[in-house]
């Protein structure tokens, strides 16, 4: 066999280093070995970089919002939370178009003789009965007041006084006992001068009669039913 020429050997020689060097380089990359910001974002497996090894800010950018440790609507799965406190009481909050809706809706939880009224729960409230689609107080007022007083103090209330032969035919209701002072209705019968005229009241008979504006008679008022 001839002997191999100095050339050769040196040859051979690099061509062993040089695959040794490939399977070393193969067997030790890992990433202390990989340059910063050579790889590219779509060059990762999804999932594979945990959170503990993203520098601070580092998605400010392209998913939360422009200013550093912000986290927006975009990267947070709704599922996930739970419901927002008082949220509970939003649920029904919006059937309520105002205030005065929403009170009116808390009496209507606390009235009594509840019933339907074109589909709809209505009752009145306790020391009132329904008669004659409204509800109306069952007893008389404590105070005596005029007949202007008496009708403000009952508005007072978002009510009103009753007409008179309403009123009449109230009294003859079981139980229903009009004050032996006669009470005031709504209703007026004569006019002799500026504020000067005669009211008609009811008795505890239920007879009708009237007296001047400013006698001092109880009274009784007549609410709305409360939807």
């Amino acid at each position: 066999m001839r002997v191999p020429s100095p050339s050769l050997v040196i040859s051979l020689i690099a061509l062993f280093v040089a695959m040794g060097g490939t399977v070393y380089a193969a067997a030790k990359i890992n990433g202390k070995a990989i340059k910063v910001k050579s790889l590219p974002g779509n060059r990762l497996k999804p999932g594979s970089v945990p959170a503990n090894r993203l520098a601070p800010g580092a998605l400010s950018t392209s998913f939360a919002a422009q200013s550093p440790g912000v986290v927006t609507g975009l990267e947070v799965d709704e599922l996930s939370l739970g419901q927002v406190p008082e949220a509970a009481h939003s649920q029904t909050a919006d059937l309520a178009r105002n205030a005065t809706d929403a009170e009116t809706a808390l009496n209507a939880v606390n009235a009594v003789n509840a019933s339907k009224v074109n589909g709809f729960e209505a009752g009145c409230l306790p020391r009132t009965e329904f008669f004659a689609g409204e509800c109306w107080q069952t007893s008389a007022s404590d105070t005596a007041l005029s007949a202007p007083a008496a009708a403000q103090s009952c508005a007072a209330q978002g009510g009103a006084l009753p007409e008179a032969l309403q009123l009449a035919a109230y009294s003859q209701q079981p139980g229903v006992t009009i004050d032996a002072g006669d009470e005031w209705s709504s209703d007026i019968t004569n006019v002799s001068g500026l504020n000067l005229y005669g009211v008609i009241t009811v008795s505890a008979t239920g007879g009708v009669n009237y007296s001047i504006e400013t006698s001092l008679k109880k009274f009784r008022c007549v609410l709305p039913l409360l939807h």
